[in-house]
Parts: C-alpha cells; sequence; structure tokens
C-alpha cells in the first residue's frame, strides 16, 4: 500500500491528515471560548502516570510576544499570532506533592523526559483542536534557543521551562493552497515488527526529487537535487542550542 492509495478514514483522520502549518494570520481576534475549547481538549490529552507534568502559558500581550519572537530568532508570525501557547514541562507540582507527605523528590533524567513528552502529547492536541476550529498554527521549537530568558519573560519558577511555542491564529491564506508537503515515505518511517533500512537510499532519493518537485511548484527550491538532505545536512554542520542542557538544569531538571 502507497501514501496514495485510499485507507480506513473518518473526519478526524481526515483532518490530520490534512495538516500544514499556518504562518500568516489575519487581524481578526481568536475568542477566548476557541481558547478554552483549545486548552481542554489539551488536558485531556494522554499523561504519563497520571502525572500530568505540563504546563500551558497563553500570551496575548504584545510586548511579551514581541520578546519571545526575538528569542526565537524574530519570527514574524509569533507577533502577528492573536494568540500564543507556550508548552512547557512542569515538574514543580512534583516538588508540592514531596513537601506535602514529607519527602525528599528523587528525580532524574526519566521524570525530566516525562515532562517533555507531556508537554508534546498536550501541545498536538490543541493543534488538532485548533486546525478543527478552522484555525491555523505552527509549532516553534526555536523558544529553547534561550529557555532561561523565556522563563524569565513568563515567570516561569524552578521546575518549569519552556519546551516549544505555538503561534495561532486565523488563516490569512487558504492553507492547502500549494497543496500538502510531502512526508518521507512509509517504508521509510513504519516498520512491521523488526527496524529495517533496507533500501533506504533509494527511498531518500525519491523523496529528495518529490519535495524538489513540491517547492518548485512555489518557486523556492535551493536545492534541485537535495531538497530535503541538502538542508538537513547544512542544520548537522553545528549543534544546535548548545546550551540548552544548561539552561534546562538552571531551570531544574536533572539529566542523571
Amino acid at each position: 500500500m502507497t501514501d496514495h492509495e485510499p485507507r480506513f478514514a473518518n473526519p478526524t483522520i481526515d483532518l490530520m491528515s490534512s495538516h500544514v502549518s499556518v504562518r500568516r494570520f489575519t487581524d481578526e481576534e481568536v475568542s477566548d471560548e476557541a481558547v478554552d475549547a483549545i486548552l481542554g481538549a489539551a488536558r485531556r490529552a494522554p499523561t504519563s502516570s497520571n502525572w500530568q507534568t505540563y504546563s500551558i502559558v497563553v500570551v496575548r500581550e504584545p510586548s511579551i510576544k514581541e520578546r519571545l519572537a526575538e528569542i526565537s530568532g524574530n519570527q514574524e508570525h509569533v507577533v502577528a499570532s492573536r494568540v500564543f501557547f507556550v508548552f512547557c514541562a512542569d515538574i514543580r507540582r512534583l516538588h508540592v506533592v514531596a513537601e506535602r507527605h514529607g519527602i525528599e523528590p528523587l528525580l532524574g533524567l526519566q521524570d525530566t523526559l516525562v515532562a517533555v513528552v507531556d508537554a508534546a502529547i498536550a501541545g498536538e492536541a490543541a493543534q488538532i483542536a485548533v486546525e478543527s476550529l478552522g484555525l491555523g498554527a505552527v509549532m516553534v521549537g526555536a523558544l529553547r534557543r534561550d529557555a532561561v530568558a523565556v522563563a524569565e519573560v513568563l515567570g516561569l519558577p524552578e521546575g518549569v521551562a519552556p519546551v516549544y511555542g505555538m503561534s495561532v491564529g486565523w488563516p490569512a491564506d487558504d492553507p492547502l493552497e500549494p497543496g500538502l508537503k510531502p512526508r518521507l515515505p512509509e517504508a521509510l518511517v513504519v516498520h512491521r515488527d523488526r527496524y529495517s533500512d533496507e533500501g533506504a537510499e533509494a527511498l531518500i532519493d525519491a523523496y529528495n526529487a518529490e519535495l524538489a518537485a513540491f517547492y518548485e511548484r512555489q518557486g523556492r527550491n535551493l536545492d534541485a537535487d537535495a531538497a530535503w538532505t541538502g538542508p538537513m545536512a547544512r542544520r548537522l554542520r553545528v549543534v544546535r542550542y548548545a546550551n540548552l542542557r544548561a539552561d534546562m538544569e538552571a531551570l531544574g531538571f536533572r539529566f542523571d
């Protein structure tokens, strides 16, 4: 079965299968009712052992969005968004629990990972809710460029760290007009019973070509023969967010 053959589907799967990132928004406000509905869906997302080790900061104040945009590498959509969510790993409440029961919490890498995963799952649930309302969004991992600075801007206490943000608003353009950006071939990503990278080189070559054609239709293909591998290789030449571990440790997270 290929990526393009019919499959079992329903409105939820159709919505998820038509996901696109939206970076251009109108000036129309996103109502508090819509935000509450999105947050309600996010809060029902799965969480490890019911720990619920995440928090969400809802940002509407323009000056705060401007500062977060600056930290994120001056991404204009952060400022243009009608509402900006920051999904945080949050182990602060675990310390509250420990204090209440008179114990010293023994936290380590597992707990850090659980909190990050919790935040990621909640954010994906929020993204689906956003799109179900006809809104658009794009996730902003670049907040991790300076997690300590983000914490200062948002008043995050020890034990709370930003994982990523999400710009949300009403799309200024038809998000599906360019078509869906191709994903890596299913045969490269999905493994049955055991992992296999047999034929990976050919599959990557095919994806390079498919992605190049997608970009060329928009007049923005920068790597004719390496539309995916070229940009990825350039990113691999440097360690990204080299200060991230130190930032996370400064915010109260452990990696041992």
